[in-house]
Parts: structure tokens; C-alpha cells; sequence
């Protein structure tokens, strides 16, 4: 595992994973099984659950569950630092690279994981971008 990845993970175990949680009622909730995107490496029965709220679209609150491997936890800590208080689209647009730019590790195994994780957080936003244009009405020509 890499150098950079170990010593995230340990300041995280020292100081506290500050997304870790849910959030009840979230305007996204998204799943790494029922997605079938493996973030949280090998580990038997490893999930992921992301809690975001959205307020006209800042993303206000993101927090997660989960039961990964310290790759998978330093990652959806970034995630979640890069997440909140910008709006939904911007997130959709993030890219390993703005992980590498937070950590300073290159490393295959992270990159990877930052890919997968952006793969699905972005599935649930654009779930919600979907129902938000399938809410509105339409115009009708008179």
C-alpha cells in the first residue's frame, strides 16, 4: 500500500473520519452493491453507502457508511472533502487526478479506487439530475 494512502489513514484513525455517518431523509442515497462498483477492495462482504443533501444544487451534506479497506476509506474521505459545498455538476466532473492533487500520490491502487468511487457517486447524481428534469413541466406551445 502506499506511503502517502498509510499516513492519510492513520491522521484519519488519530483524528477522526469527519464524513463518516448518515444522514437521514438525503436527496441521494447511493449503494455500492446495488450498483455493483467494488470501492471497498476484497474484503468478503465490504459495502459502501453515500448519504448526499442537496440544497438547489449545493451539495450541503455528504456522509458515508461503509466497511472498507484504509484505500477505500482515505479515498471517500477526499471524495467527500471535494464534495461538499459545490454543486452536483462540478462533482460529476471530478477525476482521479483532483484525488492525486489532495493526497500527492500517484499510486495505481488509489487512482483505481478514486475512479470507481467517482463511477459511483456520479451514478447517484446523475440519477438525481434525471429526476429533477423529469419533475419539471414542460412548455407547451399554445
Amino acid at each position: 500500500m502506499d506511503k502517502l494512502v498509510i499516513q492519510k489513514y492513520r491522521q484519519l484513525l488519530r483524528e477522526g473520519f469527519a464524513y463518516a455517518g448518515k444522514l437521514e431523509n438525503p436527496d441521494v442515497f447511493i449503494d455500492s452493491i446495488g450498483e455493483k462498483i467494488q470501492v471497498c477492495g476484497s474484503i468478503g462482504r465490504a459495502y459502501m453507502h453515500i448519504y448526499i443533501s442537496i440544497k438547489d444544487g449545493i451539495i450541503e451534506k455528504i456522509r458515508y457508511l461503509c466497511t472498507c479497506d484504509p484505500v477505500a476509506n482515505v479515498v471517500i474521505e477526499i471524495l467527500c472533502s471535494l464534495a461538499e459545498g459545490k454543486h452536483y455538476t462540478e462533482v460529476m466532473k471530478l477525476t482521479p487526478e483532483d484525488f492525486s492533487r489532495v493526497l500527492g500520490s500517484e499510486s495505481e491502487e488509489f487512482l483505481k479506487r478514486a475512479a470507481a468511487t467517482i463511477e459511483l457517486v456520479s451514478r447517484g447524481l446523475q440519477r438525481y439530475d434525471h429526476s429533477l428534469t423529469q419533475s419539471q413541466p414542460s412548455a407547451q406551445n399554445h
